[in-house]
């Protein structure tokens, strides 16, 4: 049975997507050897295929939750120490205006 060109076009989105048995990538592999113009075809949309290295992936559920807990953790630590800070320049003020009083 010979294989015709049609038959590697309906494969080929499987192909470039790695979703095929060893056997058909082979067999694409050995045709696109002999139909160049198809071969540059293919290589072009794997190419615009390929991913860049810095998309974001997905958080999964429970990666979200622990997310959300270290920024309330770091936002209640924010909290206290501005606090703590505003206590001090409160009372550093006030121990001025007494002393000068």
């Amino acid at each position: 049975m010979k294989i015709t060109r049609n038959v590697i076009l309906d494969l080929l989105p499987m192909y470039l997507a790695n979703e095929v048995s060893s056997e058909t990538h082979a067999l694409i592999e050995k045709y696109l050897e002999t139909d160049p113009e198809l071969a540059q075809q293919a290589q072009k949309q794997k190419e615009s295929l390929e991913l860049p290295v810095d998309i974001p992936v997905p958080l999964t559920e429970e990666d979200q939750i622990k997310a959300y807990k270290k920024s309330r953790l770091q936002l209640a630590i924010i909290i206290v120490f501005l606090a703590f800070l505003l206590a001090v320049i409160l009372g550093i003020t006030l121990m001025m205006f007494f002393i000068s009083a």
